[in-house]
Order: C-alpha cells, then structure tokens, then sequence
C-alpha cells in the first residue's frame, strides 16, 4: 500500500473558496485485507486524540466530527476504493483551519499523508483618503487601508493607467501611505492603492488635483476697491439721513410760523360782543352832545339811539 499524492504540504486558500486534499494510492499485490479510509484533523495537541471526518469502509461512506469541521467535506471521488482517497471542502471557513491527515489500509499493508491547509481572509475593499493640501508646493499625504483581512496585508500605490508613480514621492508598503513632499502639476492625477496578501487583492482609487494659491495682488486691489464702494455707499447714507432730518426740521418751522400768525391775527381782531360795546358807548356820547346842543345826531339812527331820542327836536 502507498500514498501516491504529490504536491505542497501546505495550503493556503480564501474563505469560501473550495479546496481538495489530494490522497492518490495504490494497492499491493500481498494487500488482500479490506479497505479502510479516514480522514482526521490532527490535534495541535499531541497528549488529544485526532478527530475523525470522514471514513470509507465496507464501501460504506460514512460522516463523522463536529459539524462546523465536517461540513462541506465529501470525497472527491464517486467510489474511493479506485484508488483516489482524496477529499474537497467547499466553502471554507476559519474553522477548516489546520492539519488533516489520510491514512489508507488495506492489510497488511497501510500508508498515510499530511497536509496542512490554511484559510485566510481576502482583503476588504480598502478605503483611500488623502491628509494636507493640494495647493502647489504643500506636502500631501495618501493613505489606504483595509478593515478586514488576513495580516500581513501588503499596500502599493501606482498612479494611472502606466502604474509608474512621480519621482517627488516615498510609500510605505506596511501603512499604505503615499508622501508626496512637494506637490505640482506632476503628481496631479489618479492613484490607485492595492491592498494584498496570500489569497487575494483589493483596490481603491483617489483623484489628486492642483490648486493654485490665488493672485495677492488681485485680492488686494479687490478688498481696495471694496472699502471704497463701501465708504461711498455710507457718505450717501449719512448724506441722506441729513436732507430727511433737514426736511424735517423746515416742516416743523413752517409749522410753527402758521401757529404764530393764526394766534396773532385773532388778537388784533375785537370780537363781535367787545364790538357792540364800543357802538353803544358811542352812540350815548354822540345823543348826550346832541341834547345838550339842542340838535339832533345824525348817526342816531344808524347808532341805535333809543325811541325817546329818535323824534326829538332842537328847542
């Protein structure tokens, strides 16, 4: 009996990919016993009994093990006793980590084979960010990383389609940074970060650009002719305010001046009761001058004088 298989005693492989472990063999001429397959996972332990998988006997295939270990593992072929032993696990988790050995038997003669497989865990979707700025001449940091992934995970930068980056720039394959220390016009472009280990590879892409630092002279005859616009806009302000408080204050003279006028006139004008008063004291006067001049007035009857004066003649 011998185990035929060839190949690496370790495997490295992605989660949920699928794997087989390969247990080719062939029979003796003195092997007249029974045939005997099993599959186990070898304890890190050497003081812990080996777990068995899987097994062939009696050309009866038969199931065994914890089912996180056992699950996704049937042999590779239709009937094992044709001498491929050989097993496939798929979709492969954590848990399938670690050394599996075939032993074959067929008596007297028996062979075994160990094989160490290894699942890993492919780089997650890296996220790419840029620190400092892009204004021409500052210092500008990329960085990539992965959240999830089996370490060590290996970051490269390449910028376009060419993949060749600027010579201004220095990356570190452990952190994923990119230093670009003087940036320009040639570093201006799209980068590309790949984050990689044993099973896999995961990218993602930054634009960088240019900024050019503004015109200071531009700005300064901008921010001149701004005061001056403002400094007009507050004169015509100021200059409005007044001619309202001017207006104003003419109003209220004019006002005042009618007031002075109206109160004026009345005072000089005698009301009609001071009037009639003045009437009658005249006319007494004028009817005693005319009695004692034995003639008649001749405003006495304009005047009002009294019946007792209006016939009355001189004597």
């Amino acid at each position: 009996m011998q185990v035929t298989s060839t190949g690496p005693q370790t495997i490295q492989k992605a989660q949920g990919d699928n794997v087989t472990l390969g247990c080719e063999y062939t029979v003796g001429p003195s092997d007249i016993g029974e045939l005997d397959i099993e599959w186990s996972s070898v304890s890190p332990d050497t003081t812990q009994k080996d777990e068995l998988i899987i097994s062939f006997t009696g050309n009866q295939k038969y199931t065994h093990g914890t089912l996180a270990l056992a699950e996704g593992v049937d042999f590779t072929a239709t009937d094992p006793s044709k001498g491929d032993a050989s097993v496939t696990i798929s979709s492969l988790t954590s848990a399938h980590t670690g050394t599996y050995q075939c032993k074959v038997r067929k008596g007297p003669g028996v062979d075994m084979r160990k094989v160490t497989l290894v699942v890993l865990v492919r780089p997650s979707a890296p996220k790419c960010w840029m620190e400092g700025s892009e204004t021409v001449g500052g210092a500008i940091s990329l960085h990539c990383k992965s959240s999830e992934g089996t370490t060590p995970i290996t970051y490269v930068w390449k910028k376009g389609s060419a993949g060749v980056l600027p010579p201004n720039v220095t990356q570190n394959s452990v952190t994923g940074e990119l230093l670009i220390a003087n940036h320009s016009e040639s570093s201006e472009g799209t980068y590309q970060c790949e984050a990689q280990n044993a099973v896999g590879t995961s990218r993602c892409r930054f634009i960088l650009h240019v900024v050019r630092p503004p015109n200071k002279s531009g700005v300064i005859v901008g921010i001149v002719v701004g005061v001056f616009l403002l400094v007009i806009l507050l004169l015509m302000f100021i200059w409005f305010l007044f001619c309202l408080w001017d207006k104003r204050r003419y109003q209220k003279k004019v006002a005042n001046e009618i007031r002075e006028d109206a109160t004026a006139h009345l005072s000089r004008t005698p009301s009609r009761f001071s009037g009639r008063r003045s009437m009658a004291a005249y006319s007494s006067v004028r009817s005693t001058t005319s009695r004692a001049s034995g003639r008649r007035s001749p405003d006495s009857w304009l005047l009002g004088a009294g019946p007792e004066n209006r016939y009355s003649y001189p004597g």
